[in-house]
């Protein structure tokens, strides 16, 4: 096994034997999401980098886990105690041709897209070249994991200790969905997520709540703004 892959075993089955784990599945209408990208993709551009669904997630988690503190945790079982974080670290999962690894954004609320979507690109230029310093890789407290470039209709992502919930991103693809004011079906493009949680401090409802409110952040992106 290379390096990377003997980490893997590692982390993986730690995680599988010692956190119970529960994923939520839904759909967030990524119809405006997508025109947002389109219209402003040139914008970022010019930054030198690319405006991808990921930038763009990275910002709605980044505030989806302010508003939500208990997923911005993690649980010291020997203490027995839940510990809350103050600041917001965001990794994000890279497929190189070595293995899986997840660099981290750090302070990914207090950045704007374009600046996400410049780091972004970095970080995983920098993983794909094996560039990566241990300190790149550690102090997350959350990740998201975009398999939708690939194709997928679901997945369910692993948690892996310290952080408490992940968020899995699949294929978006256009579906018909009924539009109540219209009294019609219409074509929307429809984004798949899965949020598989650590049990032991996050409850059913309380995940559902989390993710709906992503899927909210993609569907109105002003609710960004509007919330913080």
């Amino acid at each position: 096994m290379s390096g990377i892959r003997k980490v893997t075993v590692r982390t993986m089955t730690q995680a599988w034997a010692t956190v119970p784990m529960v994923t939520h599945f839904d759909e967030a209408d990524a119809t405006e999401f997508e025109a947002l990208r389109q219209r402003y993709k040139g914008q970022v551009e010019k930054a030198g980098a690319k405006l991808t669904p990921t930038a763009m997630l990275l910002k709605v988690v980044a505030g989806a886990l302010r508003r939500f503190p208990d997923f911005n945790a993690s649980i010291d079982a020997e203490a027995q105690e839940i510990v809350y974080k103050k600041y917001v670290h965001v990794g994000t999962a890279v497929d190189t041709e070595h293995g899986l690894l997840v660099p981290v954004i750090r302070h990914a609320d207090r950045k704007s897209i374009t600046e996400l979507s410049v780091e972004l690109g970095a970080i995983a230029d920098k993983a794909r070249q094996r560039k990566l310093m241990p300190d790149d890789m550690i102090g997350g407290n959350f990740i998201v994991s975009n398999l939708g470039g690939i194709g997928g209709t679901n997945f369910t992502p692993i948690v892996t200790p310290p952080d408490v919930a992940i968020l899995g991103v699949s294929r978006s693809s256009m579906k018909p969905v009924w539009d109540a004011k219209k009294g019609e079906f219409t074509a929307r493009l429809m984004m798949p997520l899965a949020l598989t949680y650590d049990h032991r401090l996050i409850d059913g409802a309380a995940a559902a709540r989390f993710l709906r409110w992503i899927c909210m952040a993609v569907e109105e992106p002003f609710l960004l703004a509007l919330e913080g």
